[in-house]
């Protein structure tokens, strides 16, 4: 073999460990598609189930998902460990259920408040932390029954949030893959690109529109009100990607297969139904949340 030609050779040959790497990461993503999308099959008729129901059904699920968001928020900021910080947050988180399921809202805001307190004082140097893990999980708690409480509205706006949040993820995670390009935000999620971020706004503009078709509000409210929640679902997305990323965390947990964890896959869903909340409540009173989000 002349000189040349070994040259060749090698350089044909150096490749293939890349090679096997790129094809190695391909079926592992296929497989985490696969795990992410029987875990949806399984886990959003239960959810939708559940908002159907509504009332003490609902409450359990919103608590006992407000309870895993603490545990996982103070595993992630590293304070999981501590029973002193765990138990105060955990006994308030399911002690404001109960008082949301009895009707008494403002029983739960101040069982809630003090539990914020007892976090603060016990959890030392990362009482800053901790303490925003427990309000993050109780605005989550509060701001999902409340959006649901409302009978006439109450089931249509918490769809509306749900459905709107879960396109944005599914949009951006299907035009982040096919079409990739220019990174959203590198140092906070370095998968995220802005044509992800695109995609999934469009997607919750079509939400709207069908929410509009079938006169479940009305067409201009909708689509703005979309837009608004699948930007907030985004950033609230890259608020807790921030939070992991500043701990070196790459999941909360891994209780959801290819999902991660609670934390990872409510992220998004908090922001917007604390905010969707927040406009329901100023339009329509805490007994009117769903009206005064979705009747314009």
């Amino acid at each position: 073999m002349s000189e040349g030609e070994a040259a060749r050779a090698a350089a044909e040959a150096a490749p293939e460990p890349a090679k096997h790497a790129s094809e190695a990461a391909s079926e592992q993503g296929s497989r985490n598609l696969v795990m992410r999308v029987v875990a949806a099959l399984v886990l959003a008729p239960v959810a939708i189930m559940l908002a159907y129901v509504g009332g003490i059904a609902w409450t359990l699920l919103v608590t006992l998902a407000a309870i895993g968001l603490f545990v996982e928020w103070l595993m992630v900021t590293d304070v999981g460990r501590e029973f002193r910080v765990v138990g105060p947050g955990v006994a308030a988180l399911l002690l404001a259920g109960l008082g949301l399921i009895a009707g008494r809202i403002d029983a739960a805001l101040i069982v809630l408040a003090i539990g914020a307190v007892a976090v603060a004082l016990t959890s030392g140097e990362r009482r800053n932390w901790a303490t925003t893990g427990l309000l993050y999980a109780a605005a989550a708690e509060v701001a999902s029954v409340l959006v649901r409480l409302d009978t006439a509205k109450g089931f249509g706006a918490l769809m509306f949030v749900l459905l709107v949040v879960w396109v944005t993820d599914i949009g951006g995670y299907f035009a982040g893959r096919s079409i990739g390009g220019p990174k959203l935000w590198v140092r906070i999620s370095p998968k995220k690109t802005w044509a992800g971020a695109i995609g999934g706004f469009a997607a919750s503009l079509l939400v709207a529109a069908g929410f509009a078709a079938f006169e479940i509000g009305s067409t201009a409210p909708l689509l703005v009100l979309g837009a608004l929640l699948s930007v907030v679902s985004q950033l609230g997305d890259l608020f807790e990607s921030a939070v992991k990323r500043r701990f070196g965390v790459k999941d909360s947990s891994h209780i959801i297969p290819g999902h991660g964890g609670i934390l990872d896959r409510l992220d998004g869903f908090v922001a917007a139904v604390i905010v969707a909340a927040i406009l329901g409540f100023v339009r329509g009173g805490a007994d009117g949340v769903g009206r005064g989000l979705m009747v314009w």
